[in-house]
């Protein structure tokens, strides 16, 4: 049943039951009249407008936002004019068919609407908090979705990040091996395919396999291999039970990238990379070692480097919460070290949220 059918229904059969709690007791001892049975009638149409106009202005105007004492105010304050009207209404009514002796007692009047304000006062009352619960929990609700709309709009910026010179050195050295080395380029051009192809592809997923990461790493460690040749050295290792583990995409190649160009090309004599996966505790942990300084890493935070470094912590940050970290500190003399640290999927803070 509809929202709509169950209000309209609570407002029929409420107002005639309370009605007829009066109409009722009052034909049992006195005898059935028509006069009384259709000012009773008219007191269930007259409850179901009154309520049903204050059920209008409290949506009219949004009163289930206003703060809980500006609420209130407005609830007493509508609980006392519609009494008032249903009072001034059934007084005249009532007068014809009430003993004179009643009717002319100074407070009567203030009985009767002491006693409509009480019985609009229940309705009221209980509409109000529902209408307040329902539209508390409806902006809870919203508030919860543009968050996550913000964060996902925000995760899928940071996931595509592809540094366009590394695209534009990649395919000049490509073009120096079509002529030095044909099958070389060949692979050359397949591995520049993968690396876009999964550069596209990172807006659409939150998370690949390890070993799908790995992959890119190697095919833009070997690209890079083409251009400095001997100079650089890497290795990559992973534990076996990790390579299905589900991280960002392209952040390893991130953090690679910003490893090469802040601190192997660096070197007069060229450098390292070496990256490893393990599991230890039920969290991965990814350690990037490179050559190089952190502090010609942090002059450059302005550059492509230092927003790679601040969009992989926040990645993390979106993706998992306080359950991940992303630390970069200066190991040795000529070794940076970039660590990972990610939780399983399941204990995706996005997820819960």
């Amino acid at each position: 049943m509809s929202k709509r059918r169950i209000y309209w229904t609570l407002q029929i059969v409420g107002w005639t039951l309370l009605i007829m709690l009066e109409f009722v007791p009052y034909t049992l001892e006195y005898g059935f009249e028509s006069g009384v049975l259709y000012s009773a009638l008219a007191n269930v149409f007259l409850g179901i407008v009154l309520t049903h106009i204050y059920r209008l202005v409290i949506q009219k105007w949004n009163w289930s936002s206003l703060p809980l004492p500006r609420l209130a105010l407005r609830v007493i304050g509508s609980v006392l004019l519609l009494g008032l009207i249903m009072a001034l209404v059934n007084q005249p009514l009532d007068r014809h068919y009430l003993a004179e002796n009643l009717i002319n007692q100074p407070f009567v009047f203030w009985g009767y609407y002491a006693t409509w304000c009480k019985n609009l006062f229940a309705w009221i009352l209980s509409y109000t908090v529902y209408h307040y619960v329902e539209q508390t929990r409806l902006a809870g609700y919203e508030k919860i979705m543009l968050r996550m709309s913000m964060r996902e709009a925000e995760a899928k910026v940071l996931r595509s990040q592809l540094n366009p010179h590394f695209t534009f050195n990649a395919l000049n050295s490509i073009r120096a091996l079509v002529y030095e080395d044909p099958a070389k380029a060949q692979v050359s051009i397949t591995q520049l395919s993968n690396i876009l192809r999964n550069s596209l592809l990172a807006d659409r997923r939150k998370t690949v396999d390890l070993q799908e990461e790995l992959k890119t790493v190697e095919d833009y460690l070997e690209l890079e291999k083409v251009r400095y040749e001997e100079r650089l050295r890497y290795s990559i290792t992973a534990n076996p039970q990790a390579i299905y583990w589900q991280v960002p995409p392209m952040m390893l190649q991130t953090l690679v990238e910003n490893g090469i160009k802040h601190g192997v090309s660096k070197e007069m004599g060229g450098g390292f990379v070496d990256l490893s996966a393990d599991i230890v505790d039920d969290i991965l942990f990814i350690t990037i070692k490179n050559s190089g300084s952190l502090i010609s890493t942090e002059s450059s935070t302005s550059e492509s480097g230092g927003v790679g470094l601040k969009n992989t912590a926040e990645r993390l940050s979106i993706l998992y919460g306080k359950g991940a970290s992303f630390r970069i500190f200066q190991e040795a003399d000529k070794i940076v070290c970039s660590e990972v640290r990610i939780p399983t999927l399941s204990d995706n803070t996005l997820m819960t949220e």
